[in-house]
């Protein structure tokens, strides 16, 4: 408990409140057994457990629950997914006590699981202030040696063979050579520099998090500048993204200026641009585009100054651009009454959670990724719903949908030189419902299958087969690891896939052209049966390929056995997540045990991919991507003797859908944010969930390693620097949080141990073993001096 607020408390401050008891959830594995757990999804939580929320009931005699903290244990106890009975365990513990639940706005999918098995009123809150990683340390130092050797051009040409040799020393001891696949000096620099720049551009460009949002507080200053830069990056209904309305009032291409960040620009830079700074040279288009986040910056700063009245919109955009432009400054209008104003609104998070402890009524309101295009469901403090499941997908996610497909297909046929014959996808109901179904049009696409709609209701009505001649390439069969939510929420979109994938194996096509029906032949064969009817139960088990939790249950099981250090090998962690996920999805069957099919579809599996819709939280950000991606690519492993080919689809911006290998996600995401002291002082202003955060941080890069290898060296190298042996950081832990300290050198040392970290220098190995020595020292110290008080 973090605190109570009595009934007495609450008639001095004026609100008519009974008992209410304000708890963090229990963690997850809080009570469990942890060793049964790892094979037992369906595990009932312990007596300690039920007795914690029978006291609060009970014995505290709270008259409403509040739970702080997204998410805990309680909605993903075992038991009926909608409609619980009285032996379900989350009615088992709470029973009809009113539960209150602040949940990000992000978030529909497990907000809605909270108010489906707990009865929870939610009131959403604002995502955290967001800003652009921008240049830090070796980064920045790289740029300066740019900046120069391109002065040294014309003013110096003798320098330029010293200067590339600086450079190219230092992007190696930053293993940035790693990132862009060069292991040799590049004959020819000054294309290598335009790629590096443009490399460094879109790294510096990466939206990150400023810190952690607070109940009810209002971004102010420049984190409002930040946010509403995020906030306006993209289209949004209609209005045109602020950066795009500034490129195009300076005669830029903006899809052009994004398309290659590394492309030298086509024509003539606009002089407001290349007039910001002297020092730096516009180089590349990622450079323009650095411009043209900068004069964004600067038309909200002028708007903050003159409290965001619509009518000085027009002065912001001659200030900041040298002459008025019309669709620049309807953007400015549009921010200045509607995006600020609903900014402006955000304590409802604390009015409205107030007014539904009183009993009153909490506004409802619609939920999402506000950065991905979808400011306008701002305010926060409302009680979120998410979407129609029959309108999944909708016609801009398969549009988004299709990209996903064909920069998967693209990249693995140029890369391998053939289409992969089995995708492996990991798919969430909450991104399901934020995009309306961009990874279910994706696997209908990569099976060659499109949805029907209803014209009047824009609901799917069915599905067609896409001809042979007019897809252009085979059908390629398609496994899905779906989470638990996601079985609850969409049993609809099951029967839809389980549909497509009948669909396709029905169809007398050659089995070079429809990998479903190669594999299909290649069971029966095994098997040395005729194939049988779809009613028939051989060729039913054989076309399983949607795989899921138990029913009644929740998870992928790695981050137990992962906590617990209870594993060895990668056949450990694969049992496991055979164990929790071995669970066949169709129309005739929900949730019947078949690790078989599930050993023998993983084991065809050569790309395993997981598709991210927005960039308010990143791989390292939650143990769900570590635990079902690279469990998926773990599985795989340790079937095969090979790892699959990771692909990460971004799917941020809509109408840029991409894929990229995980392997270059991690170092996105590492250099971006883990490493970038940008971040972390913005942690160390949260004091002990901030360290929190950070250790947290360093829990899920390792669970990644674990499972799908993505670490390297330099990392935990560069981790341990900025975490561990940093003075001020360290300073920062022994004051606000020093058992996460200890809990992030306890973690580094188990990667040197288990191999992951595989050379650590002998010095650095000895700082963090006594560090560790000297943190248990010290905290058995403080636990002895609070016992002896």
């Amino acid at each position: 408990a973090v605190g109570q607020i009595d009934a007495g408390e609450a008639q001095d401050a004026g609100i008519g409140l009974g008992n209410v008891f304000v708890g963090l959830q229990p963690p997850r594995g809080f009570g469990e057994n942890p060793i049964a757990i790892y094979h037992s999804p369906d595990l009932a939580p312990t007596h300690h457990y039920i007795a914690y929320y029978r006291w609060v009931r009970d014995v505290f005699g709270a008259d409403a629950i509040l739970h702080l903290g997204k998410h805990g244990t309680l909605e993903w106890l075992p038991g009926k997914g909608i409609g619980l009975s009285s032996s379900c365990y989350p009615e088992v513990a709470m029973d009809d006590v009113p539960l209150f639940y602040p949940f990000i706005i992000n978030d529909p999918g497990e907000g809605s699981q909270a108010k489906r098995r707990a009865h929870a009123t939610v009131v959403d809150h604002l995502i955290p202030s967001m800003t652009t990683a921008d240049s830090y340390g070796d980064i920045a130092r790289i740029e300066q040696l740019m900046d120069e050797h391109y002065q040294c051009q014309t003013l110096d040409p003798s320098k330029l063979p010293l200067l590339e040799a600086q450079i190219w020393e230092v992007v190696q001891q930053a293993e940035l050579h790693r990132d862009l696949g060069i292991e040799a000096q590049p004959e020819d620099f000054g294309e290598f520099i335009l790629e590096i720049d443009g490399y460094l551009c879109e790294l510096k460009d990466a939206q990150i998090k400023d810190g952690l949002h607070i109940l009810g507080d209002t971004p102010g200053g420049e984190q409002m500048v930040g946010m509403l830069c995020a906030l306006t990056r993209l289209d949004i209904s209609g209005v045109p993204s602020l950066r795009r309305s500034v490129a195009e009032a300076l005669g830029l291409d903006y899809a052009t200026l994004t398309e290659d960040l590394g492309e030298a620009p086509s024509g003539e830079i606009p002089a407001v641009i290349d007039g910001l700074d002297s020092e730096s040279p516009i180089r590349t288009n990622g450079d323009v585009l650095e411009g043209i986040e900068l004069l964004c910056r600067q038309m909200y700063r002028e708007m903050m100054y003159r409290g965001f009245d619509a009518g000085h919109a027009a002065s912001a955009v001659s200030s900041a651009l040298g002459a008025r432009d019309a669709q620049t400054e309807a953007v400015l209008r549009y921010v200045a009454d509607t995006i600020y104003p609903a900014l402006q609104r955000t304590p409802d998070e604390i009015g409205n959670l107030l007014r539904g402890l009183e009993g009153k009524y909490v506004p409802p309101g619609p939920s999402g990724a506000p950065t991905r295009g979808m400011a306008n469901i701002l305010p926060t403090g409302r009680n979120f719903y998410s979407v129609d499941p029959k309108t999944i997908p909708s016609p801009a996610a398969w549009e988004t949908g299709k990209q996903l497909a064909q920069s998967l297909l693209d990249k693995y046929l140029e890369e391998e030189g053939a289409y992969p014959e089995m995708v492996g996808l990991v798919v969430w109901g909450t991104s399901a419902m934020r995009t309306h179904g961009d990874d279910i049009a994706q696997i209908l696409h990569l099976l060659g299958v499109r949805p029907k709609w209803q014209a009047e209701s824009r609901r799917v009505l069915g599905l067609e087969v896409i001809p042979l001649e007019e897809l252009g390439r085979p059908r390629i069969d398609v496994t899905v690891r779906i989470s638990g939510f996601f079985r609850d929420a969409f049993p609809n979109l099951i029967y839809l896939l389980d549909q497509a994938i009948e669909l396709a194996a029905g169809l007398d096509e050659a089995p070079e052209h429809n990998y479903v029906v190669k594999h299909l032949r290649e069971d029966m064969a095994r098997h040395d049966e005729p194939a049988r009817d779809a009613a028939g139960d051989e060729r039913s088990r054989s076309l399983y390929r949607i795989f899921g939790s138990k029913p009644g249950t929740y998870g992928a099981g790695i981050l137990p056995v992962l906590d617990e250090r209870n594993w060895e090998t990668v056949q450990d962690l694969a049992e496991v997540y055979t164990a929790w996920g071995g669970y066949a999805y169709t129309r005739q069957d929900h949730g019947v045990n078949a690790r078989n099919e599930f050993r023998q579809r993983f084991s065809q599996i050569v790309v395993a991919a997981k598709n991210q819709d927005t960039r308010e939280h990143d791989i390292f950000d939650s143990d769900d991507y570590m635990q079902y991606h690279g469990g998926m690519i773990a599985t795989v492993r340790a079937l095969t003797g090979r790892s699959p080919r990771q692909f990460f689809g971004d799917s941020s911006d809509p109408s840029r859908a991409r894929n990229r290998d995980l392997q270059d996600e991690a170092r996105r995401v590492f250099r971006s944010r883990v490493v970038n002291p940008k971040w972390i002082d913005s942690m160390k202003r949260h004091g002990y969930k901030g360290a929190f955060e950070l250790a947290a941080t360093v829990d899920y890069m390792f669970g990644y390693d674990a499972t799908a290898q993505v670490i390297e060296d330099w990392m935990y190298e560069d981790v341990t620097e900025s975490y561990v042996l940093d003075p001020e950081t360290q300073q920062f832990f022994q004051q606000s949080n020093p058992w996460a300290l200890k809990g992030i050198v306890e973690r580094l040392l188990e990667a040197i141990e288990r191999g992951l970290w595989e050379n650590p220098s002998p010095e650095m190995r000895e700082k963090l073993q006594q560090m560790y020595l000297d943190l248990e020292a010290d905290l058995e110290a403080r636990q002895e001096g609070v016992a002896g008080r």
